[in-house]
Parts: C-alpha cells; structure tokens; sequence
C-alpha cells in the first residue's frame, strides 16, 4: 500500500493541489490528512473539498476546532486569530458538518492519525523532539503514526526493546527504511505554510510493501497565493510568510 499523508493545508489550495499530483505521480492509492485544513489561508472551502474527494483518512486539527467554537482562540497569535475570524463566515453548512465529523484520533491498522500527539490529543501538544516523540510513541499501538501541527518534518524510529532509543530523521526532505522498528512517527510537517525555511509545500510517503517512509518537498505558485492573500484582506505577514517558509 502506498500511502501520502498531507500535512496542514490551511487553506492553501494551489500547494494543495501541487501536492496530489506529485502524490498520485508515485502511485499513492491511500490518502491521510492530519488536520487543520483550514486556517491562514484563502481557499478553505475548496481545500475541505479536495480533502473529502480524496476520501482522506482525517483527524480534527486545531484550528478546524476553532472555526467551529469548539476551541478558544485566546491562545492564537493575532495574526493567526483574525484569520480564524475572517474563516468562519465564509465556510458553507457543509463544511462545518464536515468538520464536526473529525475525530481527534482516527486509528486505521497499520497507522493511526492524529493533529499533535498521542498522549494529549485534545491538548494539541506539539512534536518537535524525541521528547515529544517518546511521549506519543508510548501511546502508539500501530507500527505507524501521523502527525503534523508543528509545520516542521521529522520522523521518529522506536524497537519496542529499547525503548528509550528514538532514532530520529529530522532533515525536510528525507526517506528511511523502517524496517526492524515497531513504532513510527512521522510529523509529515505543512503542505500550506511550512516553517522549516523550507518554502515548498510538504508531504509524507509511505509504501509498506518496501517499508520505506519518507518527506517528499514540492515547489508551488507562491505568488498566486500571496496574491489571493492580500486580495482577501487577511493579514499580509500570512502572504510574507510563505516566501520564506517560516
């Protein structure tokens, strides 16, 4: 089974869609999505539609739990808070009910789904080092994990008998065999707004049958999205920012 994993959208269609294809060019039969498809971005609406022609294997991020008031923005930056209010109006009814269908973790052997981590779900916590890996892979009951949340790729590598040696490939663009280990988590990082100074949208691969996992990397119009951006009205440093990929 060939499976691509697809970070956080927030609403970034053209990365969207630059993604799939280079997903669909490798053969991916299997589609994941780790939550946050909307947010920051212009297209939201369009991107829960791809989401769901894809028949996606999904969780609940968190910011598609703020549009729906399920989450206080109180703890969002400013820029990330307008956007969130600048969303909600525009989503249809159909994709609320979409939304509010997500599940914080969604476990389909042989991986499980989920936006932050393992071991506080609800919380959202963030994975961004062993630390963070440890914490999840001890929750984790398949041999694979997707995460993303923190917008930065990395994939974590445990054997059940040392579990206290996380093997970690941390580069942005990457791919390992996982064979031998029981548990991987993979943080496939952010299709729409990566923050790894690394302005291609991103993605994860995984083919079982080869047991390989990997970060593939994928150049997009940035320029486009910038533009929709600013004619949107929403906060220009969320147009800056994908310049830079921070």
């Amino acid at each position: 089974m060939k499976i691509g994993v697809l970070g956080d959208i927030h609403g970034n269609l053209e990365a969207l869609r630059a993604v799939i294809a280079a997903a669909r060019a490798e053969g991916v039969e299997t589609w994941v999505q780790v939550g946050d498809i909307v947010g920051y971005g212009p297209e939201p609406s369009a991107c829960i539609d791809l989401v769901r022609e894809l028949r996606c294997v999904t969780c609940l991020g968190n910011h598609d739990a703020a549009v729906l008031g399920l989450l206080d923005t109180s703890y969002f930056n400013n820029f990330a808070r307008a956007a969130i209010h600048w969303t909600v109006p525009r989503l249809r009814p159909s994709d609320l009910d979409f939304l509010r269908s997500l599940p914080l973790v969604v476990k389909a052997p042989p991986f499980t789904v989920v936006h932050g981590s393992l071991h506080m779900p609800d919380q959202f916590g963030y994975v961004v080092s062993p630390v963070e890996a440890m914490d999840s892979l001890e929750q984790q009951d398949t041999q694979l994990c997707f995460v993303g949340h923190s917008h930065v790729p990395a994939i974590y590598l445990r054997r059940d008998d040392h579990p206290d040696d996380i093997h970690v490939v941390p580069h942005s663009e990457a791919e390992v065999s996982y064979r031998g280990f029981d548990r991987v988590l993979m943080n496939v990082g952010s299709v729409g707004q990566p923050r790894d100074e690394d302005p291609r949208a991103a993605y994860g691969f995984v083919d079982t049958e080869a047991e390989i996992a990997g970060i593939r990397r994928v150049g997009y119009d940035i320029v486009a999205v910038q533009k929709k951006i600013r004619e949107a009205g929403l906060p220009d440093v969320l147009a800056n920012r994908l310049a830079l990929g921070v």
